[in-house]
Order: C-alpha cells, then sequence, then structure tokens
C-alpha cells in the first residue's frame, strides 16, 4: 500500500513493496529487495544481492558484496557501497555511484519515458570514473560528475 513499508531480515529472501512513498529493505545474503513506488527507497545489506527501484524519485541501494542496485525511475540514484557489486541508472536525469573494485551503467535518456539516447559502462578507476562519486550521462553520452541533494 502506499506509505508502508516492506522489510525481511531472512537468507535467501525476498522484500516487495508496490507503494508510493514507501520502503523495501532487506539484509538477507542472496536476497532481493524491490519497490516500484515513486519516491521511495529500495536497500539490501546482503551479499550476493539485488535492490531494485523502478519509482520516479527514488533510490536503490545495495551494500553487499558481489550485489547489484538497479533503478530504472526518472530522476532517480542507484547506489552500491562495496566492492564487485554493479550500480545502474537507466532512467531520465538518473544518478549512479559505486565503491571501488565495482562498476557503473549510466542512460542517457533526451526526455522521460524517452528512448535510450546513451549508453556508458565502466569499472571504477577506469576511464577517468572515481569510487564514490556522483556520475550522470550527459546529452554527448559522456559521464559527469554531479551532486545528488538527498539520496
Amino acid at each position: 500500500g502506499d506509505y508502508s513499508a516492506s522489510t525481511n531480515t531472512g537468507t535467501r529472501s525476498a522484500s516487495t513493496n508496490t507503494g508510493h512513498g514507501s520502503a523495501s529493505t532487506n539484509t538477507g545474503t542472496g536476497s532481493a529487495s524491490t519497490n516500484t513506488g515513486d519516491y521511495s527507497a529500495s536497500t539490501n545489506t546482503g551479499d550476493y544481492s539485488a535492490s531494485t527501484n523502478t519509482g520516479t524519485r527514488s533510490a536503490s541501494t545495495n551494500t553487499g558484496h558481489g550485489s547489484a542496485s538497479t533503478n530504472t525511475g526518472d530522476y532517480s540514484v542507484s547506489i552500491v557501497e562495496n566492492a564487485a557489486s554493479l550500480a545502474i541508472a537507466s532512467g531520465h536525469e538518473g544518478k549512479a555511484k559505486a565503491a571501488e573494485g565495482s562498476g557503473i551503467v549510466l542512460v542517457y535518456r533526451a526526455e522521460r519515458n524517452g528512448p535510450i539516447v546513451h549508453l556508458f559502462s565502466s569499472m571504477i578507476g577506469q576511464n577517468g570514473i572515481k569510487a564514490d562519486t556522483w556520475y550522470k550521462l550527459n546529452a554527448a553520452g559522456e559521464p559527469v560528475e554531479c551532486e545528488v541533494v538527498s539520496a
């Protein structure tokens, strides 16, 4: 439901939330935390886990080793805070940051719900991409450092 929370602490478990303004949190290893609500957060702290968010102006965060954080929402952010992980931001004006030893994938869309115009992927430390730094893709398809007011 709207303004709700879904929490799971079990190993190899799932936490799912489709409400607006909601949170989905999972601390289990090999688990998934998924949220489709706008202005929402999906967080996972388990190793080899996934945190996914499709809501506009939302955040997907994963602190587990070997994990993924994916956000397809417009104006949203994706964060990974441990090595061997991947941060993916594929929505319009999406932003991502990743830890040392991880990777980042950025997409540029000229408009909300528009087609993908540019795609960029890199390991942290390559192609000028720094660890723990926010990036977005510009209209030329180049990653640029940016700020995030709140994530």
